[in-house]
Order: C-alpha cells, then sequence, then structure tokens
C-alpha cells in the first residue's frame, strides 16, 4: 500500500480544526446573533460589534503572530489557541450584558487567531508548493464542511439555549482539538522532509551545496504594488463574506419570515456549493491564473448578494433567488477562499510568509469588520438591509479590478 506523505496528515487536522471553527462559531454567528437579539433587544450594530472587535484584535495581532510564525513555527501557537479558543466559548455562556458579550469575544478572536485561519494557512505553506493550490483547498473544505452543520448548532440553540451550547461548544472543542493539534509540525526539513513530502536527497559526493531560491523579506514585499492589491481584493471580498455570516439568518427572518432553523438550511445549502466551489479550485487552482479566476468570483459575490438582498420583493420567485444567492455566493467563495494565500505565497515564497500575511490582515481587516458594521448601521437606519447590502455588493463588484492589477512582482536578486 503506498505510503500517505506526513504532510497530507497535517492538512487533515488543519481541515478537521477548521471544520470545528467554522461550525461552532463562523457559520453559526449569525444564528447566535438572531437569539441574542431576541433575548436581550441588543441592536444590530451592537452585535456586528463583537464580530468588528474580533476582526480588530485579529488584524492588530497579525504582524507579531506574523513574526513568531516564522521564527518559531506554527505548532505550539496552534496548541495554545485550542485552550483559548475553547475559554472564550465557556465564557460566551455565562455573559449577562453587552459588555461582557465583547469581553468574551475578546477571548474568542484570541484564540481564532491563534489557531485559526493564519496559522493553518501558514503551516501547510510550509509543506507544499507543487500542490500548494490543493492543500489550501482541502483546507477550505473543513471551513466549509462546518456550514452543513449550522442546523443542528441551530436546533441547538432553540431546543437547549444559546447559554447550553456555547458552553457545549467550548468542552467540545478543546476535546477535539488537543488531539489535532498534536499533528501539526512546523517545517518539513525538521524531519528529514522536502515540501510536498518527498524525502530529502542524499547530497552527491563533491557536490556543492544549491543555492536557495530567494523569497521575498516581508519588507520587500511591501513595495509590490501585488501586495496592497492582493489585500485590497481580499478585504473587498470579505465585505461580503463578514456581512452574509453575520445578517444573512436575521436578513431572512425578519424580511422573508424564516425560521432561524429554515435560515440556517440556506446556509447549508450555501455551504453544498461552496463545496463545489472548492473541488472546482482543486481541479483547475494549478493550471489556470488564480488572479483571474479571484477576479471573477468577485462578480460572483456580487450577484449572489444582491439576490439575497431583493428576494424579498420577488414575490413568488423569492425561492429561487434565494437559491440562486446560495449558488453564486457559494461557489464564489469556495473557489476563491483557498486562492488567497496561494497567491501570495506562489508570489512572496515560503522564507517571510507569516509576517507578510500577517501584514496583510491589517488591511483585510477593513473589509471583515466593515462589512457587518456596513449592513448593521444601515439596517438600524433603515429598518432593513436593503441598502447596506447593496452597497456591499457593489463595493465587492469593483474590487475585482483589483486582482486584475495584481501582477505577479519579478522575484528580488541575490
Amino acid at each position: 500500500m503506498k505510503r500517505v506523505y506526513y504532510c497530507w496528515w497535517i492538512v487533515a487536522a488543519g481541515s478537521s480544526m477548521q471544520f470545528l471553527q467554522s461550525a461552532l462559531l463562523l457559520y453559526a454567528f449569525g444564528a447566535y446573533v438572531a437569539v441574542l437579539r431576541d433575548d436581550f433587544g441588543w441592536s444590530k450594530t451592537a452585535l456586528a460589534g463583537a464580530s468588528t472587535l474580533h476582526q480588530l484584535e485579529a488584524a492588530l495581532l497579525g504582524p507579531v503572530l506574523g513574526w513568531v510564525l516564522d521564527r518559531f513555527g506554527p505548532r505550539d501557537v496552534i496548541r495554545t489557541g485550542v485552550f483559548v479558543l475553547g475559554a472564550g466559548f465557556i465564557l460566551l455562556g455565562f455573559v449577562e450584558s453587552l459588555l461582557s458579550f465583547y469581553g468574551a469575544f475578546v477571548v474568542i478572536a484570541l484564540g481564532t487567531s491563534l489557531c485559526g485561519f493564519f496559522p493553518l494557512n501558514v503551516a501547510l505553506i510550509h509543506w507544499f508548493e507543487r500542490k500548494r493550490s490543493r492543500a489550501l483547498s482541502a483546507l477550505g473544505l473543513g471551513m466549509a464542511l462546518g456550514g452543513i452543520a449550522v442546523p443542528l448548532v441551530a436546533w441547538s440553540l432553540t431546543t437547549f439555549g444559546w447559554r447550553a451550547t456555547a458552553l457545549g461548544s467550548g468542552v467540545l472543542f478543546i476535546a477535539a482539538g488537543i488531539p489535532l493539534s498534536r499533528l501539526i509540525r512546523n517545517r518539513p526539513e525538521e524531519h528529514g522532509l522536502r515540501v510536498d513530502g518527498e524525502p530529502a536527497p542524499a547530497p552527491a559526493a563533491g557536490a556543492q551545496a544549491q543555492a536557495p531560491s530567494h523569497d521575498f523579506t516581508w519588507r520587500q514585499a511591501l513595495r509590490t504594488p501585488a501586495f496592497w492589491l492582493l489585500s485590497l481584493g481580499h478585504g473587498a471580498a470579505l465585505l461580503v463574506v463578514s456581512a452574509v455570516n453575520v445578517h444573512a439568518i436575521t436578513h431572512m427572518k425578519e424580511a422573508l419570515g424564516y425560521s432561524v432553523e429554515a435560515a440556517s438550511l440556506v446556509i447549508t445549502l450555501q455551504t453544498v456549493f461552496q463545496i463545489g466551489g472548492i473541488a472546482l479550485g482543486w481541479a483547475i487552482g494549478e493550471r489556470w491564473d488564480k488572479r483571474l479566476i479571484c477576479a471573477a468570483c468577485m462578480l460572483g459575490h456580487m450577484a449572489g448578494l444582491l439576490c439575497l438582498t431583493y428576494a424579498g420583493a420577488a414575490g413568488a420567485a423569492a425561492p429561487a433567488l434565494i437559491v440562486a444567492f446560495a449558488l453564486l455566493h457559494g461557489v464564489a467563495w469556495g473557489l476563491r477562499g483557498p486562492f488567497m494565500q496561494a497567491i501570495r505565497a506562489d508570489y512572496f515564497g515560503r522564507s517571510a510568509i507569516g509576517m507578510i500575511l500577517g501584514l496583510s490582515f491589517m488591511i483585510i481587516v477593513l473589509g471583515q469588520a466593515g462589512g457587518p458594521m456596513i449592513a448593521g448601521i444601515l439596517a438600524d437606519a433603515t429598518g432593513n438591509y436593503r441598502s447596506g447590502f447593496t452597497v456591499i455588493a457593489l463595493l465587492v463588484g469593483l474590487g475585482s479590478a483589483f486582482f486584475l492589477l495584481a501582477k505577479r512582482p519579478a522575484r528580488p536578486r541575490a
């Protein structure tokens, strides 16, 4: 039987951790918003503020965390994050005020920064080069599969209450996350391997060491237009992703009369299409220009959000528009998401990728934090999500230009 290289066990562990985080937090946050709004009467803007606080903390930690990941590796960082994130969920189960709600989310944000998307991507980038897009797509598959569990989380919220659900989520994440985090390794060179899981070759007698490839330092990356254009494009895409994650369930509950459970099923349908997008990315990611694929996906995000926005005014056509939203947004997210880090690693190399990603997050946060806040503020002001979602959709469509302009920079001289 053909031996499975260890790098794919890291992919499996990272994908499983992404599944837990997306199922319990990323996709489930919209369900929490709908339930907490009924329980406490907090405004949409106030609830969206927790997501914004989450993203701002991640952005501020980005450069520091990037430096730590480049210098010490992701293994111990991820293990620490498992405990912090689990503790944050447990704290969420005891909140009694908006201030304590924000405090719990500060801890949750720290945990997701330490064991989530950022360090897991860095871990895989160090282990893959030729198959990098496939590995990152597999990691994204774990995140997408978490959306399938949203109806289960919504059922738990309505059956057992949000406090019990949050407490159970914290215990579950720690119990499952500890053994998964033990599978993470820092770099293949520490284990006698090379990228893509190939065994390190024995040096030939009398042969001189081959000069390493000249990756960008973070300072050199900052001087390229590609760094800024990719960051702005990524941030524009997350305007719609973050707004949908926070507000879509509430929008469908208020504008379409859906229950929390029924709206969660729409998110599950979106996830099914997202998985299809990831599978498509697995097939074409190493063959086609990722930059142009991402530009096309931005238009898919825009069209999908507009379908969701105006489904309430479509009468009998509303179900068709909801399905169109799930299809367009889901495929665009699944196809584009894993390419965000793959393009940066292709352009700038592995040597300083942690710091480069950490610095880019300080720009990306404008979309992550801005999407929920724009939608929430305009919804509180107008009484519905129509104006906020329309503004976000148009901004995302215009953001496709950032990817079209983000050409690969020439590698620096030795």
